[in-house]
């Protein structure tokens, strides 16, 4: 019964995320839920994206926690660590043990290791040679995902992939970079939401962004339209 019933969540992932191919959608609502899913599923502790911006400069695009955010933040400032070497080489990237195994980036080990996270598992975001991006997972346990749980974690990865940069987007790379440039953006007006209504509602920055969601799911908005009300002060958020 296990089985089956996380083979049916693996079915209803998988056609969450394909619904954006033929539907209008919410490009950072498409990548939360992409992490969600993945720790939901997967053998992981939480999860993050990070995607690349117009200039070549990689940014967190979605995480699960702060905790990992703050993970892959030090990578990005640093320059290195398993998923920024995911990026550039368009390969996975699994530590198993980021206390044995880290020391190549030592940073990156030493922030992760003080989050409790003990093994990494990162899977690019690519398609046809063009790497936009990697997932990357987060385990509290040392070990390498299984066989199936690396397979599924790509699917996710390449599906939101495509769902990203759709064929009339790949047939004119303005476009591709427009797309991802309204994500970069929306994201940084959501940060500042989850802030805002942080401070106002007096609730965790995590929490804040719970609300944020539900009030924008809620009210059949896009998350971005929501974040931008908040911050100007158009729409007070509260638990």
């Amino acid at each position: 019964m296990a089985i089956l019933s996380r083979a049916r969540r693996v079915s209803a992932a998988f056609v969450k995320i394909a619904d954006t191919l033929v539907a209008d959608y919410d490009v950072v609502d498409l990548l939360h839920t992409l992490v969600d899913e993945s720790v939901g599923i997967l053998d992981a502790a939480a999860a993050g994206l990070l995607l690349v911006d117009p200039a070549g400069e990689l940014q967190v695009m979605a995480s699960t926690s702060e905790r990992s955010q703050l993970v892959e933040v030090l990578q990005l400032e640093a320059g290195v660590g398993p998923c920024v070497d995911c990026f550039h080489t368009g390969a996975v990237v699994s530590i198993s043990d980021i206390a044995a195994e880290g020391a190549a980036w030592p940073l990156f080990q030493s922030a992760a290791l003080s989050q409790g996270f003990r093994s990494v598992h990162a899977v690019p975001m690519k398609l046809r040679g063009h790497t936009i991006g990697a997932l990357n997972l987060f385990r509290q346990d040392i070990g390498a995902l299984s066989t199936e749980d690396a397979a599924i974690a790509q699917a996710f990865a390449d599906i939101a992939t495509i769902s990203l940069l759709q064929e009339r987007a790949l047939r004119e790379s303005t476009m591709v970079n427009d797309q991802l440039q309204r994500a970069l953006n929306s994201r940084i007006v959501i940060e500042q939401a989850k802030g805002v209504i942080a401070h106002t509602a007096n609730v965790s920055i995590e929490q804040a962004f719970v609300l944020l969601r539900s009030y924008a799911r809620s009210h059949n908005q896009p998350l971005s339209e929501v974040s931008k009300d908040v911050v100007e002060r158009v729409i007070t958020i509260r638990s």
